[in-house]
């Protein structure tokens, strides 16, 4: 994002031109610029809506790393070896104010499709950030309702597809995974919070159906107040990938704090495994239960990131001597406090090139018919080597 208007803003078409110029690029250069089609401009759109695993959190980070020097080891994208400082604006833009975090590198804006790309999603957002006023919808973080938003910038334009991510935040998936961090660096008496955290879920789940049906139906609202019939576009509902591998899987073997300090990832074998076996396919079993009942189709993105989470032992953190990388290097931020590098809500969301790596899911989703598909990577791949596979 930028704080500052782009040329690429074109006049004549305010309400868009105006969303787009807010929302527009940084001046880094795009993922995959060579694979990239400079849109036409009356080229169709492609919005992304819902909450920080769309809007670009976490995209900041190339890898991970626990040595600070050179911007710690060329993970920090928004460092400037010149300056030898390190202003996350130059990848959130103006969006960083907010909170919102919409990277430049945001699943839309991975796109590699000759389409132009709105990202209106915002980092925390649950339902009701996206639903109509008169159905729920609140302000978020300063702004309107992004339905709303949705129906002023695609009037008289071509829409490609919507995309929404919701459904976390109704969850309260950030609460579980913090209680679950403060069990295993409790000094004594901590325990795994796989059984009370498994009871909230079950509870919980019915609502965040309901809640996501209600949202997919307020954005079809929103399209058909802008003109655009049912059918004239596409309604992409996906779900999230699992940010932590199983316990069998973890490069820190024993329930030691070099679990928190070193890598990241501060959890009991018993939760790595629940949230990777469970959790996750739970919460992508029911977003795809609501997209079938709101008439939309399913990107199942939970094991999206097989081999590639926080602490897997088929990755690696980046330092002097080896440089980050697509092919070695974790696709989720780890955790991290905030005190350090970064902030404490970029924690278990896609980086650099976990953005890239959905981008190529939703690019390659786009370009078959209409269908629920799942997204899986290429072991020992980039991002770009992402493949897709059909549901059922």
């Amino acid at each position: 994002m930028t704080s500052s208007s782009s040329p690429r803003c074109r006049k004549g078409l305010a309400v868009l031109a105006a969303a787009v110029c807010a929302a527009g690029a940084t001046g880094l250069a795009p993922a995959y610029a060579s694979d990239v089609r400079e849109p036409a401009a009356d080229a169709p759109w492609v919005v992304s809506l819902g909450d920080s695993f769309i809007s670009g959190e976490a995209g900041r980070w190339a890898g991970n790393s626990n040595e600070s020097e050179d911007g710690w080891s060329r993970t920090d994208r928004a460092y400037d070896p010149e300056t030898d400082e390190s202003d996350p604006k130059r990848v959130y833009g103006a969006s960083y104010d907010s909170g919102c975090n919409r990277s430049d590198v945001a699943e839309v804006q991975s796109l590699t499709l000759a389409v132009r790309k709105l990202n209106l999603a915002c980092s925390g957002a649950t339902s009701t950030a996206v639903k109509l006023p008169e159905h729920g919808g609140e302000p978020f973080k300063g702004e309107p309702s992004q339905a709303g938003r949705l129906q002023q910038a695609v009037t008289g334009q071509q829409v490609r597809a919507v995309v929404v991510s919701i459904g976390g935040n109704d969850l309260g998936f950030s609460d579980i995974i913090t209680d679950c961090t403060k069990q295993f660096l409790k000094p004594f008496g901590g325990s795994p919070c796989a059984p009370d955290a498994g009871q909230q879920v079950k509870e919980r789940l019915p609502g965040v159906r309901t809640a996501v049906v209600e949202t997919l139906a307020d954005v079809r609202t929103a399209l058909e107040r802008s003109g655009h019939a049912a059918g004239s576009y596409r309604l992409v509902l996906q779900s999230y990938p699992s940010p932590l591998p199983d316990a069998g899987r973890v490069r820190y073997p024993g329930e030691k704090y070099d679990r928190f300090t070193q890598g990241g990832c501060p959890f009991y074998d018993r939760d790595l495994t629940w949230a990777h076996d469970d959790l996750v396919p739970q919460i992508s079993a029911t977003l795809a239960e609501a997209a079938h009942e709101a008439g939309a189709e399913f990107l199942d993105l939970s094991r999206a990131f097989e081999g590639r989470e926080v602490c897997s032992t088929t990755t690696r953190h980046a330092d002097l001597a080896h440089p980050p990388s697509g092919k070695t290097s974790e696709w989720m931020r780890f955790l991290t406090t905030g005190a350090g590098q970064g902030q404490l809500q970029e924690s278990l969301h896609p980086d650099r090139y976990g953005q890239q790596a959905l981008g190529t899911c939703l690019s390659l989703q786009l370009e078959q018919p209409t269908a629920d598909r799942r997204c899986l990577n290429t072991p020992g791949r980039g991002p770009a080597a992402m493949e897709l596979a059909a549901i059922g």
